[in-house]
């Protein structure tokens, strides 16, 4: 459907008008199927663009890690290298350069012990560095175990029941057993001594959880190599660790730059994390580095004969967006060290502002607290309160805009109801204060009630990583 030639002197309101009477002709508009006829760019512009505001403000999202806010400067830049794929290193060097660099930057921060000799790449999220990190420890651990003529049929992954889903992802995919150290409502992550006790001669290795998305906590990592020292010492057994820190990664070094949880530890031989979180760009782009050249096997290097020259690639996707990484070494240049610890610890203390805030009204309970981890939390009901839920408050909340999720934790800890907190750049202390009056205020209102109210569809309350 195009619209007529504007005549001379045509109002413009006139002709918006027009487009909207148009655009109410709904049988016009197949949903499902392509239309015989497309409609004019501006058109279909406006269609969707009225079709999105159903969702929600992405601003008043405390449920996703994901970013949602960058400097209109990066946001330009997005939209110069918007048509940039980063697999064409040939057609556009410059930013494989700056992706170079950023691998580069990232085995500093995370203390490589020789910058230079680190191998990594850009992906589209940490669940991709999850995938190439557990696929190189399992690679890892068949060799050996042919090298010593033993069985490498049955392999296993020691790690928590708090990890993210894209774990139990890599295990389907790449018939690993799961080892998964259940969690419990005094422990919600895992220790040291629980990971050395799921270790036998199968285990390709150990995943520590920098950030749980459950309650933003940190696992103990130098706490787990040092179980699995004595695991080695005692049994043989020499399990490395790699370390998800999809959202660690950009907050421990500038908010706890003495805790001890990457490559100065010599069994983290990989490390993942999310650009796309804290590192301060908008989805999507992760990063996975190995700790040496020999720790990533030549075996899973490619070289791709590929539009005039030869790609070397190592990750799982082919294709892949480049504005994301050139965002990412803007955020390296525009913020630096300085930038960024100052950025983490504006999050934190708001953070810690808004939990301890929430703690302070008799009918929650701290789960967990920012300070020294992530910048979220976890709070859960004071027990005593029957006639209303977690779950009822999240709902009461999104009609106010906000959206906090309400979810059980893992298994052996079902019985936990609790509402996560998420803050990021974009989330102000302004913006805390008014999240706050609103809690209060659905509080007040649920103890005005003198019957408890029908639970809601706990399936349907949206857990998001």
């Amino acid at each position: 459907m195009s619209l007529p030639n504007r005549p001379a002197g045509l109002d413009l309101n006139s002709e918006l008008g027009h487009r909207f009477s148009q655009r109410n002709l709904p049988t016009q508009i197949p949903r499902d199927q392509l239309a015989e006829s497309g409609l004019g760019a501006d058109l279909a512009y406006q269609l969707v663009h009225d079709h999105l505001m159903l969702d929600g403000n992405a601003r008043l999202n405390l449920a996703t890690f994901v970013g949602t806010w960058i400097e209109p400067e990066a946001l330009l830049l997005m939209q110069e290298c918007a048509e940039k794929n980063m697999i064409d290193k040939d057609e556009y060097p410059q930013t494989a350069e700056l992706e170079e660099r950023c691998l580069r930057i990232l085995a500093n921060l995370w203390h490589a012990e020789n910058p230079d000799q680190t191998v990594g790449t850009s992906t589209t999220g940490s669940s991709e560095g999850c995938m190439l990190g557990g696929m190189v420890l399992k690679w890892h651990w068949r060799q050996r175990r042919q090298a010593a003529g033993l069985d490498d049929r049955r392999p296993n992954l020691a790690m928590g029941s708090n990890t993210q889903i894209c774990w139990d992802k890599f295990c389907a995919y790449f018939d690993v057993e799961p080892r998964l150290v259940p969690i419990t409502p005094q422990r919600l992550q895992l220790n040291g001594e629980e990971a050395a006790a799921h270790c036998d001669g199968n285990t390709i290795g150990v995943v520590g959880i920098l950030g749980s998305t459950f309650d933003g906590s940190y696992e103990p990592i130098a706490e787990i190599q040092r179980c699995l020292d004595e695991l080695e010492a005692r049994d043989g057994l020499d399990i490395p660790i790699h370390v998800d820190a999809a959202s660690g990664g950009f907050v421990a070094p500038f908010n706890s730059p003495d805790l001890l949880w990457d490559f100065r530890l010599p069994r983290v031989k990989s490390i993942n994390t999310s650009g796309h979180k804290y590192g301060g760009v908008l989805p999507g782009v992760g990063w996975v580095l190995w700790r040496e050249q020999a720790a990533l096997p030549e075996e899973l290097r490619f070289n791709v004969n590929y539009l005039g020259g030869q790609m070397p690639t190592i990750g799982m996707n082919f294709s892949r967006p480049g504005a994301q990484v050139v965002v990412q070494y803007f955020n390296f240049l525009h913020l630096g060290h300085t930038g960024y610890s100052q950025r983490m610890a504006t999050l934190e203390a708001i953070a810690c502002y808004l939990a301890d805030s929430i703690a302070a009204l008799s009918a929650f309970q701290l789960v967990s607290h920012p300070l020294g981890q992530l910048p979220v939390f976890a709070v859960q009901l004071d027990p005593a309160i029957e006639n209303w839920s977690v779950f009822q408050l999240s709902e009461k909340l999104r009609a106010r805009g906000w959206q906090v999720p309400a979810y059980t934790m893992p298994a052996d800890c079902t019985q936990m109801a609790v509402l996560r907190f998420v803050v990021r750049a974009g989330f102000s202390r302004d913006m805390a204060d008014q999240l706050l009056n609103d809690i209060r205020r659905a509080v007040q209102w649920f103890e005005g009630l003198s019957a408890p109210l029908p639970e809601s569809n706990q399936d349907e309350q949206a857990f998001h990583h």
